[in-house]
Parts: C-alpha cells; sequence; structure tokens
C-alpha cells in the first residue's frame, strides 16, 4: 500500500516547525530530510525515523518500512509538532 497524498500533506504541514524540510517521492513513499539529511520517510501512511542513539529516549515502537529493509522508529503521535520537531533533531543529530 503506497502513502496518500493527504497523509503526506498532514506530516509536511506537522514538520512545519522546523525550516529545510525537504520530501522526496520514491516508489509511492517519501523520503523526508532536514537541512539535506535523510532523517526518514512516509511508508504506508507511517512517519519513521531512522534508528540512532541519540533519539532512542523517546522509547518508540521498531517497525519495517518495506520488504527487507533495516527497522525504522515508528512514530506513533503525529499529532504532537513539538514531540516531532525534537525527535527530528535528534535524529539528526545522531546522523551527523
Amino acid at each position: 500500500m503506497a502513502t496518500t497524498k493527504n497523509y503526506r500533506d498532514y506530516i509536511l504541514e506537522q514538520l512545519n516547525l522546523l525550516d529545510n524540510i525537504t520530501c522526496k517521492s520514491m516508489m509511492g513513499e517519501y523520503l523526508l530530510y532536514y537541512n539535506g539529511v535523510l532523517f526518514g520517510g512516509i511508508y504506508d501512511d507511517r512517519l519513521l525515523v531512522k534508528i540512532v542513539d541519540s533519539n532512542k529516549k523517546y522509547n518508540m515502537q521498531e517497525s519495517i518500512p518495506y520488504e527487507n529493509a533495516k527497522p525504522m522508529y515508528l512514530v506513533d503521535d503525529v499529532d504532537n509538532q513539538e514531540k516531532i520537531r525534537d525527535i527530528v533533531l535528534d535524529t539528526c543529530k545522531g546522523l551527523k
């Protein structure tokens, strides 16, 4: 199942506390970048972020974005813009 454009638009709206978010379409799903750093994506109407030490404190559930992929963390509270912002910032901090 591919991600719907409505869900993509909603997630991008939820990320608007951060400048320089870019979204790139890839085979029906969407890759998400912050300041050029790939931190996660939208897969099957789910917001997922890469697993790094600096975002483990959020105790997110692991989820597989697509078959044969590495696990990622599922951001389940997509209505909380401040929490999403903090998760993205901490994820990117761990990717540098």
